[in-house]
């Protein structure tokens, strides 16, 4: 991702209470570009509150298609690039950044996409509350904040019980992609990965996959090639438990 500003760390409880947060919502300055695509474009492109729950996809889209959620597109351009390759795919995307959304829509109709529907929220309240279980086909989540210091590593959202909440709502057979270029998050993800049932590593146990030509070097990506960061990619397949 190319933003602080990602998505919620953890599922919560069943009390309701939201736990630790994985993202800082900071006051970040938007173009003008940006505000008027989020004015215009997002009766287009947007998910209304008032969209049924959990969404009717084929009703979203108007058609039945297999169905990618990216989680944190930053400005969108790997979501752009994504959705023009495969136009008999469908993407949903979700980020709470503001600018990022308004920046997607200005590029969705500068190319006339119509396989692309966002949402400014959480991705956690998007996938527990619009998603049905097994409606998904792939979940991609690329680059989230590494949040480095230990005392930070309670905020990183690739943790157990969010990698859970994910599984429930791909289809057996789909897939979840992730990626870092943060080698100690890397291990991490394997570590949360291997206390979640029903999740293969296609690259086998404690492997790292080659990154798939599905996956668009984005800017965030990069601007860590150049600083020496070494990118990893893990490709899970959802399993029947």
């Amino acid at each position: 991702m190319s933003s602080d500003v990602l998505t919620s760390a953890a599922t919560g409880d069943s009390s309701g209470r939201r736990s630790i947060r994985s993202y800082v919502l900071r006051a970040g300055r938007m173009t003008n570009a940006q505000r008027l695509a989020l004015d215009e474009l997002s009766d287009v492109y947007g998910i209304s509150s008032e969209a049924p729950r959990p969404l009717d996809f084929d009703q979203l889209f108007g058609r039945s298609a297999p169905r990618v959620l990216d989680i944190g597109f930053g400005v969108g351009d790997a979501l752009v690039e994504m959705a023009s390759a495969n136009s008999d795919q469908d993407f949903i995307g979700v980020d709470v950044f503001r600018g990022g959304v308004g920046n997607l829509y200005r590029q969705l109709a500068e190319r006339q996409l119509t396989n692309v529907r966002a949402v400014c929220d959480d991705a956690v309240d998007l996938l527990k509350q619009q998603i049905a279980p097994g409606s998904l086909n792939r979940v991609n989540l690329f680059f989230p904040d590494p949040w480095p210091k230990a005392k930070h590593h309670k905020r990183r959202l690739v943790q157990a019980p969010f990698l859970e909440l994910i599984r429930s709502r791909v289809a057996v057979g789909g897939h979840i992609h992730l990626a870092t270029d943060w080698a100690e998050y890397a291990e991490f993800m394997l570590a949360q990965i291997a206390q979640v049932e029903g999740l293969r590593n296609t690259a086998g146990e404690g492997q790292y996959a080659a990154r798939p030509a599905s996956r668009p070097l984005t800017k965030y990506e990069r601007r860590g090639q150049r600083l020496g960061h070494t990118v990893v990619d893990l490709v899970l397949e959802v399993e029947a438990v």
